[in-house]
């Protein structure tokens, strides 16, 4: 990783997209306070999470790529589990409409080992969302989705946008995203390439046209000679 710079704002759906091995996720972990910063600084919502780590991660949440749930924790459990590591008072209500909307509330007692690789995921974003993080990291939160799921994902962080809180998400699948965020941040080996909306990543990159898609874009962008 070297000089990576960005910003997350609130009310945006900010896209992290690279090839393999481009630093997506390590920059995910280092802003989410995993990985250890050899120099420079995260700043969630204000607070130096170097500086105060706890209340750095009080105001984010991971999703990481590989969700890893406890086999034996029912859906609700889980979320329960969430609401006393964060100290949500009153969470119960809360719960409920996060299982409802993303279509998950019927499977509530449910064992984690009973479900599905996309059910496993949404609980996972579920948890996440529990205590209303100012930032909300997804990592490749598409995979193992069907089509249904991934519209209803989609609905509930363009909710949370809505409602003033920044999301960032990695994913490859460029198609699927190009319509939900607002802005694209593109890496390759550890550097940021560009950053911006389709229209001011492409202004960037004389070679395309005005109305280039996310993926002429990415290519364009990786593939340069000399980037």
């Amino acid at each position: 990783m070297r000089g990576v710079s960005f910003d997350a704002r609130a009310g945006e759906i900010l896209g992290l997209v690279g090839p393999n091995g481009a630093g997506k996720t390590t920059t995910l972990r280092c802003v989410a306070g995993i990985l250890k910063l050899d120099a420079g600084s995260v700043l969630v919502d204000g607070v130096d999470a170097l500086a105060h780590p706890v209340e750095a991660k009080r105001r984010l949440a991971l999703v990481p790529d590989e969700p890893q749930l406890f086999a034996r924790l029912t859906v609700w459990e889980h979320l329960e589990l969430a609401a006393r590591l964060y100290r949500v008072p009153g969470w119960e209500p809360v719960a409920r409409e996060l299982l409802e909307e993303l279509e998950l509330y019927e499977r509530r007692d449910t064992l984690a080992e009973a479900l599905s690789r996309g059910m496993r995921q949404k609980v996972a974003v579920a948890s996440a969302m529990l205590h209303g993080p100012s930032l909300l990291m997804l990592d490749e939160p598409l995979v193992g989705l069907d089509p249904r799921g991934i519209r209803t994902l989609f609905a509930t962080l363009q909710r949370r946008a809505a409602a003033g809180q920044a999301v960032l998400m990695s994913s490859h699948l460029l198609s699927q995203i190009e319509g939900l965020c607002t802005r694209f941040l593109i890496m390759r080996e550890g550097s940021v390439l560009c950053c911006g909306s389709k229209a001011e990543i492409a202004a960037q990159l004389p070679a395309l046209r005005g109305d280039a898609s996310l993926e002429e874009i990415f290519f364009s962008a990786t593939e340069a000679e000399g980037r």
